[in-house]
């Protein structure tokens, strides 16, 4: 499921991240990478807050789109 589609609060873990290698990278600069968890602060009409290791990354629907947990 994608991370968009994940609830306010909940730890989840990163199953797959997709895309091209660019936004691949672009992620895992972030702390976004495969294994890691993620959780979801807030949801302001598909953008989100992530909390993702005690730093806190706001994403556009299309990359929450791409990373699936």
């Amino acid at each position: 499921m994608p991370l968009s589609m994940a609830k306010e609060g909940e730890q989840n873990i990163v199953k797959r991240v997709g895309g091209k290698e660019d936004t691949r990278r672009f992620l895992e600069t972030l702390g976004i990478v495969v294994g890691g968890t993620v959780t979801v602060i807030s949801d302001m009409g598909g953008n989100l807050i992530v909390n993702v290791r005690d730093s806190r990354v706001a994403l556009g629907r299309d990359m929450a789109n791409k990373i699936l947990i």
